[in-house]
């Protein structure tokens, strides 16, 4: 049987708007096992990145405000003080950030910035810490790894920073790795290569991790399951190879259906109606994406919408899904296949 490494029950993720607290992580139930890629993908705003926060811990605690469970080695995370999180964020919990510059202190060298991590969770001499840090540098794909040491991230390109910051998410060895848009910020031939990177690493490793992103090429390229969501909810989720074949969700569709293919030429790109509503703004009744096909009857939506397993492992929100179908001057045909 697969063991699991992380098991999310019933998350919500709130943040307070003036007096009133809005989930833009709205009872996400999700499980991550070992030597598995679980893909999170969505537009901008979906709550991504805020469930990926959510599972570090980093979330400010007076805007924010967590419920449910992330149980992670049998205790759940949120219910720990923040020294017993400490203890396991940065060991067996580590995080890839989507914008290295960002990520990386200005005012120290690449060498301390690895290092940091391992003086707090491991009992190493600085001999070996600098031993165990020019190796993780070869290992990311760094070759002059003892100039590297030395300089600052300004110093260094875009593809080097990311690979930079990924040493130091691997610097203990984590259980669990969250990667959030590891590529955004770097050219298409540098993303190749990140994600190869990524790959190799987490088969040598055998570790869980938590893919965010909202490309699906990369999806398809490294994932083992997917999450959809959209407006804080997980709308599908199947094995990958199981949602490329067959996505059902209308949004899902949607989605796949914006991506230009090499197959044949469809014409023009189909466009998803309106826009991501507010956390405000937005209907937690009903469907949420009902808004954004309105060509599809009421009465084919669900109130209060569950997550339905249609095919074993295969999970979609709503019953609207059975009658869904693109606007008749759009093509419905299979411009999402990849080549």
């Amino acid at each position: 049987m697969v063991k699991s490494v992380l098991e999310i029950k019933n998350l919500q993720t709130s943040f307070r708007i003036k007096d009133n607290y809005y989930a833009a992580v709205d009872d996400v139930s999700l499980t991550v096992h070992e030597n598995e890629v679980l893909a999170i993908v969505g537009e901008s705003g979906c709550g991504k990145s805020a469930l990926a926060l959510s599972i570090m811990g980093l979330h400010d605690k007076k805007v924010a405000k967590l419920e449910g469970q992330i149980n992670f080695r049998d205790q759940n995370i949120l219910n720990l003080s923040p020294a017993k999180l400490n203890k396991i964020r940065g060991k067996d919990l580590g995080m890839i950030f989507q914008d290295p510059m960002t990520a990386l202190n200005p005012l120290s060298t690449i060498g301390a910035q690895i290092v940091e991590p391992m003086k707090y969770h491991l009992k190493l001499s600085s001999a070996d810490m600098k031993k165990r840090t020019l190796e993780l540098l070869r290992r990311v794909g760094i070759k002059n790894e003892n100039r590297v040491f030395s300089q600052y991230p300004h110093e260094l390109s875009g593809g080097m920073r990311q690979r930079v910051v990924i040493a130091i998410a691997l610097a203990c060895d984590p259980v669990l790795l969250i990667a959030d848009e590891p590529t955004t910020a770097l050219d298409v031939t540098i993303q190749a290569q990140i994600m190869d990177l990524m790959k190799e690493l987490q088969t040598q490793m055998k570790s869980g991790i938590v893919l965010i992103t909202h490309d699906l090429g990369v999806v398809a390229e490294m994932a083992d399951r997917v999450a959809v969501m959209y407006a804080g909810e997980v709308v599908e989720l199947a094995e990958v190879n199981e949602l490329f074949r067959k996505p059902l969700h209308p949004y899902t569709q949607s989605l796949f259906s914006s991506i230009p293919s090499n197959i044949k030429d469809k014409g023009r790109l189909h466009v998803i109606e309106g826009m991501v509503p507010s956390l405000q703004a937005l209907d937690r009744n009903g469907c949420r994406f009902a808004p954004r096909v309105p060509w599809i009857a009421e009465s084919e939506h669900e109130n209060n919408p569950k997550l339905h397993e249609v095919e074993p492992g295969h999970f979609v929100r709503c019953t609207c899904y059975k009658n869904f179908h693109f606007r008749p001057e759009e093509s419905e045909g299979d411009n999402h296949v990849f080549a």
